[in-house]
């Protein structure tokens, strides 16, 4: 796309602001959009935030206070929080508040804007990073990159067609402990890995009862449903809980699950989506707003290589010493990483072999800063690429757990039969199901949602011949909050 088109699209996407209009009459509207770049160690960049609430923090705690960046501005539907981080900011800047204001279309027309860092609900975030691209900034953008597949290859193509530094938030790829494991694991210290066990034991209450509820007056909701449909609210808790619906959230697989999917597949060394894909389980001990599973099994086939996961959302113990983590099985021996900077490797004896530790969110920051500057996408721990395939073997393992029907076990083993490692697939069923049974969930009343074993090319990332499965590949966007299509961008 042109720059002459490229700006138009971003004026039909509402762009058209006053300001914007003074900076077309004079002709430089995004005109510097490809030379706005850090090409000296020594400048300062300029850097927005978008989405303050939660994880925004960590991000301003990344850039507020340095000699090499600034936050100019804050970027929030909810004014009364953007309000608070602004003032915030202000004081760890020495005095300078950044300017706060709910609509990132309006703060992308001021072209001293370097980098757009987001933090927002999931939904939004490939639209956000695809517009601020385009607008030519730099980006970091929280995990899962996208809702669903489609828009997170956008993502990517938009990045490689003009050359932006896109960097995902799954921190752990920078930490010089989790980078010692895998470099381990792919110097072949624990033998052939085959299998990659991810886990996300990670209790979750009821979010209380499904109704009709008033959206906060502080929070401009046309603007936090951005590209999802503006369906009334029926959660009692505004924020967060968003996580659990699936209009705007992809339930704990992709929200705390996509760091421990991340590393499986990064050490699994598998760099596109998977050949099958298979997902069971259900909403299950309580009945409440939410929609997305408390309890799921993914399993994922690459060939001869299996990953593995598990979400378990109600009380229950560790595996391998591990709730939240990853495990990698191989002919020699296994590894541990029950965090996000390590763990341990142990011989097929269990006696411990190695250890791994250290780093935190800093080193990730740092790692796209440096990325930045030196304007090679290479340099990145964690590209946009590495994002999108990450957050796609979530999506992947969603759609098939959607596309599934309530069915007792016995159908289920059926379906494993057609896995390679159908023996250790139904050693997970097996302690699933006696993890449910100790929590009191009688799946004769309640029985497990059973997703259909899905065929993927990972070329086209597409399911041949399964309309059903494709249609939720993506989905119709509300406008003007539109994904380009590849021509557009």
């Amino acid at each position: 796309m042109s720059k002459r088109n490229r700006r138009q699209f971003l004026e039909d996407s509402m762009f058209a602001t006053a300001a914007a209009v003074a900076a077309s009459s004079s002709g430089q509207l995004f005109a510097q959009e490809e030379d706005k770049q850090s090409s000296s160690p020594n400048e300062r960049l300029n850097v927005v935030v978008v989405g303050v609430n939660g994880r925004g923090g960590s991000h301003i705690g990344a850039f507020a206070g340095r000699k090499d960046t600034k936050i100019t501005h804050v970027c929030d539907v909810d004014r009364d929080i953007g309000g608070k981080r602004a003032i915030e900011i202000g004081k760890r800047q020495n005095g300078f508040e950044p300017k706060m204001l709910e609509d990132l279309r309006k703060v992308l027309e001021d072209k001293d804007i370097n980098i757009v860092s987001i933090a927002t609900p999931n939904h939004t975030h490939s639209i956000l990073a695809i517009w601020a691209m385009l607008a030519g900034k730099d980006v970091y953008v929280e995990k899962p990159v996208s809702h669903n597949v489609a828009e997170g290859r956008r993502a990517v193509q938009v990045a490689r067609k003009h050359g932006k530094i896109c960097q995902t938030g799954t921190q752990s790829r920078s930490n010089p402990g989790m980078r010692d494991a895998i470099a381990f694991i792919h110097a072949g210290k624990i033998g052939d890995v085959k299998l990659a066990r991810g886990l996300c034991y990670k209790p979750r209450g009821s979010i209380g009862p499904k109704g009709e509820y008033k959206v906060p007056a502080n929070v401009n909701y046309d603007l936090w449903c951005g590209p999802s449909q503006m369906l009334p609210l029926t959660r009692p808790k505004f924020h967060y809980d968003w996580h659990w619906q699936w209009e705007w959230g992809n339930g704990d697989l992709g929200n705390q699950g996509i760091h421990q999917m991340d590393i499986a597949r990064w050490g699994l060394g598998v760099d596109q989506l998977s050949d099958k894909v298979i997902s069971y389980g259900g909403r299950l001990g309580y009945e409440d707003a939410g929609e997305t599973a408390n309890t799921q099994v993914i399993m994922h086939e690459f060939g001869d290589k299996t990953l593995t996961f598990e979400v378990r959302g109600l009380k229950t113990g560790a595996y391998k010493d591990a709730k939240v983590g990853v495990i990698f099985e191989g002919s020699e021996g296994y590894v541990v990483l029950p965090s996000y900077n390590g763990g341990a490797a142990f011989d097929k004896e269990g006696n411990k072999i190695a250890e791994f530790k250290g780093g935190d969110d800093k080193n990730h920051f740092e790692n796209f800063l440096k990325g930045v500057r030196s304007r090679k996408s290479e340099d990145l721990n964690a590209d946009i690429s590495e994002g999108h395939l990450s957050s796609a073997l979530c999506h992947t393992g969603n759609i098939s757990y959607r596309l599934g029907e309530t069915a007792p076990i016995a159908s289920l083993t059926a379906k494993l039969d057609g896995l390679k490692t159908n023996d250790r697939s139904k050693e997970t069923l097996e302690r699933t199901v006696a993890h449910l049974k100790d929590n009191g969930v009688d799946l004769e009343k309640t029985p497990l949602a059973i997703g259909p074993l899905l065929t993927m090319d990972p070329k086209s990332e597409t399911f041949p011949g399964n309309e059903a499965a494709n249609k939720q590949l993506s989905r119709e966007n509300r406008k003007p909050f539109v994904i380009p299509s590849e021509t557009e961008i």
